[in-house]
């Protein structure tokens, strides 16, 4: 961001400012039907891609929402937008239920919400300018601001790093990285109090994602928004989110801030996400390291997902409790506050290395035994 962009003053956080929620997900659910049949096609199942989360977003507030990919991440993003209308459950916006509320219900609201996609290539229209990409928002809710659009649209490519000349460029004469850009300039036209980020690096180069996401945190400093920030890179998640939710097949297993959830995590599944994330460690004499936790198989179907508790299919520490009964999400002993996690059989708070590595693929620990002897 350059020294001599103006950015506009931070709107005020209303609903939230004094604590309040800026907006509340409660039993949110979004079951897909399957269709089968012949000649008469009727459903036979369902794909249950949400099942029942709930969490709470204040003003201002970075939450990280991660996950395997599958686990439902993205259709809760596309919730929260109504995107897609849910099966069950609510959503709040500023003390206002939009669960199932129609279009022209929803049309004050939309530009408070809005979305940065995944796919930098396929979120951008092709036929269209760079301007009438980012002015058209402003040209659907009738802003006219102040100069007018075009002016507004080159302000707003300065702010996210662009050259403000590239206005009447076409998407395909920009990087991965600048179309991301592009993406972000869309979604702050409207001036948004909370916008999902739906997995905004992923599709880029190392190298740029850092841009990216410093790029975000700053827009978020200046302007007062609120993200949730959805991907599957813990370490971008860690540098960008106050509170992080751990999802699995549907729900919502762990919840907590920034620290308790990397540091002191009490999910087994939390432990073998952490456990994956590359380590650098340059310190010989340092040979505690992190405990390894490898996984077998895939994520179970979320067309029939395991009785009870959904990662004991997974799970070293399962035992007859986790098939009958499902965890609740409530704090459990030696939890800081707002640290909830969904485990009948909870781990040790730390992530210091154990004295074997837990290896549940059978393969994977054939070929080592292997490779050692």
């Amino acid at each position: 961001m350059t020294e001599d962009t103006v950015l506009p003053a931070p709107r005020e956080k209303g609903a939230g400012a004094d604590g309040e929620p800026l907006l509340e997900v409660s039993g949110l659910t979004k079951h897909f039907p399957v269709k089968g049949g012949f000649p008469i096609r009727r459903t036979i199942g369902a794909v249950q891609a949400v099942d029942g989360i709930d969490l709470t977003v204040h003003a201002g507030e970075s939450f990280g929402l991660v996950g395997e990919s599958g686990c439902g991440k993205s259709t809760t993003g596309r919730l929260i937008t109504r995107l897609l209308e849910p099966t069950s459950g609510s959503i709040t916006y500023r003390g206002q239920d939009i669960s199932h509320a129609t279009r022209k219900q929803l049309a004050p609201i939309r530009s408070e919400i809005q979305m940065i996609f995944q796919d930098p290539y396929s979120s951008l229209n092709p036929r269209q300018t760079v301007g009438k990409i980012i002015s058209g928002p402003m040209e659907i809710n009738g802003i006219e601001p102040e100069g007018g659009r075009e002016k507004r649209v080159r302000e707003l490519l300065e702010i996210v790093g662009l050259n403000p000349e590239h206005f009447n460029r076409f998407p395909h004469e920009f990087s991965g990285g600048q179309r991301q850009r592009i993406g972000v300039a869309r979604a702050l036209a409207l001036e948004p109090k909370l916008i999902v980020a739906d997995e905004p690096v992923s599709a880029l180069d190392v190298s740029i994602q850092a841009q990216v996401v410093n790029l975000l945190q700053e827009v978020q400093q200046e302007l007062g928004i609120a993200f949730v920030f959805i991907a599957h890179d813990l370490a971008v998640v860690r540098h960008f989110s106050h509170r992080v939710a751990v999802m699995y097949l549907g729900k919502i297993i762990e919840v907590g801030d920034r620290d308790s959830i990397y540091t002191r995590p009490r999910h087994p599944y939390t432990h073998a996400l952490l456990s994956a994330v590359p380590e650098v460690n340059l310190a010989e004499e340092d040979t505690g390291g992190r405990e390894r936790i490898r996984l077998a198989g895939d994520v179970p179907s979320p067309i029939s997902p395991p009785s009870g508790c959904r990662f004991r299919t997974r799970c070293w520490k399962a035992q007859d409790k986790c098939a009958t009964e499902e965890p609740p999400l409530v704090r459990i002993s030696g939890n800081r506050d707002g640290h909830l996690t969904a485990c009948h059989f909870p781990e040790e708070p730390t992530i210091e290395a154990r004295d074997e590595d837990i290896v549940l693929d059978p393969a994977l620990a054939a070929l080592e035994e292997g490779a050692e002897g």
